[in-house]
């Protein structure tokens, strides 16, 4: 009588302990179904499906939650942008898209200013305006460009204006939040369904 056969694997296949000859992949696949029928295939487990949480906001690609009076999420460039194309912030977002416009002030973005100094002390003085809205920062830390994006990743009640090309980028991965940015001297909207770009007209 002999003791239990031992398979020990190589790149080759498995080799019987009993011999040093290797045994093809494939009979040693047929084996060890054999010897051990309720083995698990992983292959054929089905894998956890990796879905995104989208909003309920969203119906299909359009926003629900976006609407007239706008709320406007505006970064530290898009003010300095704005001031050297003589456009006051306000007056250029409502001549944009046609609806009362409210210029929203993070934390972040004023502290942000705040650190910039003298060079930026007009357009700090501008984020100061009693019109605007200041938005309160609970996370740690003052990077402007990350505050924007979880605030509207979070909430999709917003439109981001801003200048910044790397910023833009990250916004655009968000699903359904338009970008306003500065062209030809003039405010411009892009991804906002009622208005088209340059000229903010609306859909009859």
């Amino acid at each position: 009588m002999t003791g239990p056969v031992e398979l020990w694997p190589t790149e080759e296949g498995l080799i019987n302990s009993s011999s040093t000859m290797p045994i093809p992949r494939c009979i040693a696949c047929y084996k060890e179904d054999v010897l051990n029928p309720n083995k698990k295939d992983l292959t054929k487990e089905k894998m956890p499906r990796n879905v995104p949480n989208v909003s309920s906001a969203l119906f299909f690609t359009h926003n629900t939650a976006l609407g007239p009076p706008y709320r406007v999420l505006v970064d530290t460039n898009f003010i300095n942008f704005s001031i050297q194309n003589k456009l006051d912030l306000e007056k250029g977002m409502m001549d944009c898209l046609y609806a009362k416009c409210t210029p929203c002030i993070t934390d972040c973005v004023m502290a942000e200013l705040e650190k910039l100094g003298q060079k930026y002390r007009v357009a700090l003085r501008i984020a100061k305006d009693p019109r605007f809205e200041r938005l309160p920062c609970t996370h740690k830390g003052t990077y402007a460009d990350d505050c924007l994006v979880e605030r509207v990743t979070q909430h999709k009640c917003f439109i981001v204006a801003t200048c910044d090309r790397d910023l833009k980028r990250r916004i655009r991965k968000v699903p359904g939040v338009p970008i306003m940015y500065i062209t030809r001297h003039k405010y411009s909207i892009e991804r906002l369904p009622e208005a088209t770009v340059g000229g903010g007209m609306l859909k009859l």
